[in-house]
């Protein structure tokens, strides 16, 4: 058993600056348990709490010669836990705030990029199919749909009755419906 249970915290402070690990012992057995339900009672998590003495006093230790402590050991133990607590409490909200961008990114964004995807597909799909058309019931129906000329001045254009435009028209819609139909259903979920 050592003497450095019966000296100060002063003395403690200078022997552990100069590298005495019996002083850091002391040092941790004499306030870690207090630190760790200090620290417990502000995060509420047992494990958070161990982890958060145990930095400090790595902390101590691997900065033991350039340690400064103006007030006493304990206030300085004291302070450096609340510090470490308060930075992972920081730390917690930077990760949630994360997690829930991500999440809503998921949510949001990858839905609408993935909504976009299907669209452009979709309507690439659909083109492919008015290329198909025979050639007059494509043009009608083009300067119909695409142009939004109406029957009347598809007609005049094309040499054609306003009845004959309207009959192309609803021809080409039957023909695209049907052979959409079954290639629609892939795009709905």
């Amino acid at each position: 058993m050592s003497a450095h249970n019966k000296y100060d915290d002063h003395l403690l402070i200078t022997l552990l600056k100069e590298d005495d690990q019996l002083a850091y012992t002391e040092i941790f057995e004499r306030y870690s348990k207090l630190l760790v339900n200090h620290a417990y009672k502000m995060l509420g998590n047992q494990d958070e709490a161990n982890d958060i003495v145990q930095e400090v006093f790595l902390t101590i230790w691997t900065k033991r010669v350039e340690l400064t402590i103006t007030s006493s050991l304990s206030s300085y133990l004291y302070k450096a836990t609340k510090n470490r607590i308060l930075n992972h409490m920081a730390h917690e909200k930077v990760v949630s705030r994360y997690a829930d961008s991500i999440s809503n990114f998921i949510e949001n964004d990858y839905v609408l990029a993935d909504s976009k995807i299907r669209e452009q597909e979709l309507e690439a799909i659909i083109a492919k199919e008015i290329a198909l058309l025979p050639e007059k019931m494509r043009e009608v129906f083009l300067l119909r749909k695409v142009e939004e000329l109406s029957y009347d001045e598809i007609a005049l254009q094309l040499n054609i009755t306003d009845k004959t435009a309207k009959q192309q028209v609803y021809n080409s819609l039957k023909i695209l419906r049907e052979k959409l139909k079954s290639l629609v259903s892939v795009f709905i979920w």
